[in-house]
């Protein structure tokens, strides 16, 4: 790579409030922090502009969420300190890094005690970290208790999907498979996603639906289908998050997070199912104390 990477739009500073009741305990399981102490690596695809903690807390109280899961970005490698210090002192966070796959256990370990509950593999932008076989992580941080949360195109994983039924830590995907939405809910590798997930081997982010097409009445239709099946195939096994400061997608204008978080409440119209899909599941998945 020559040159320095694109820098990406700030988002948008003014979010609205969601034009639904939110409920108590609602979480967002999918943000970034862009802020020091952590260095953008070389190998990075983006640059990412800054988004600070409180900005990400005047969005929290907009939104009504009052749990979250911050993630840790591709642009830092494997250098987690932004995001563990973000999560360290608050409870109602939990934290997901990026590890070697030759990570000592005494740093996962330090790791664990800073909140963090997951590692995530990113196959989809540049960074430093190295790792050769997910099931050989999978197995290194079972002990911990940890999920392993991949960033890549189900459509292009079909032909392996099916063995992440056998890892022994549950196993996340972000953004609804990170497929094109109109290759449709018969593509293989979505089909495979669905049914790792119909038989409680994978859970599925409703995320980052811009990242999936064009934006427009195609790709909304085409995400609404994909929203539809993940539903019907495990509603217990989902989960939102907000994907701020949605970092390196393929649209100018930058969305507004209550239009985002409204998104959910056109696939899941039924308060109930919602209301899983924000409280009880992230729960469950990320050891919240309870569903309340």
């Amino acid at each position: 790579m020559t040159g320095t990477p694109p820098l990406c739009a700030a988002p948008d500073p003014d979010p609205r409030a969601p034009a639904f009741d939110v409920p108590a305990g609602a979480c967002d399981c999918h943000f970034h922090i862009f802020d020091g102490p952590s260095p953008q690596v070389a190998e990075r695809s983006y640059t990412a502009p800054q988004a600070p903690l409180p900005a990400f807390r005047h969005l929290q109280r907009t939104l009504g969420l009052t749990r979250s899961v911050i993630v840790q970005p591709s642009v830092y490698g494997t250098d987690n300190r932004t995001t563990l210090q973000t999560c360290v002192a608050d409870p109602a966070m939990k934290a997901v890094i990026v590890i070697d796959e030759d990570t000592p256990p005494d740093v996962l370990a330090s790791y664990r005690e800073q909140g963090a509950v997951g590692c995530r593999v990113n196959m989809l932008f540049g960074s430093n970290a190295r790792i050769d076989s997910l099931a050989g992580l999978a197995g290194r941080i079972a002990d911990h208790g940890w999920h392993l949360q991949i960033l890549g195109d189900a459509s292009a994983l079909h032909d392996s999907m099916d063995a992440f039924a056998d890892f022994p830590v549950p196993v996340v995907f972000d953004h609804f498979g990170h497929l094109e939405a109109v290759k449709g809910v018969n593509d293989p590798g979505f089909t495979a996603l669905l049914r790792l997930l119909g038989d409680g081997h994978a859970w599925v982010k409703l995320s980052g639906a811009y990242r999936l097409g064009p934006a427009g009445p195609q790709t909304d239709a085409a995400v609404g289908g994909l929203a539809a099946a993940l539903i019907a195939a495990n509603p217990d096994q989902l989960v939102w998050g907000s994907d701020w400061p949605h970092p390196a997608i393929p649209q100018q204008d930058m969305p507004n997070d209550g239009a985002v978080l409204d998104a959910l409440a056109g696939w899941a119209p039924d308060t109930a199912l919602r209301n899983r899909i924000l409280v009880r599941n992230p729960a469950q998945l990320y050891g919240f104390d309870d569903g309340a």
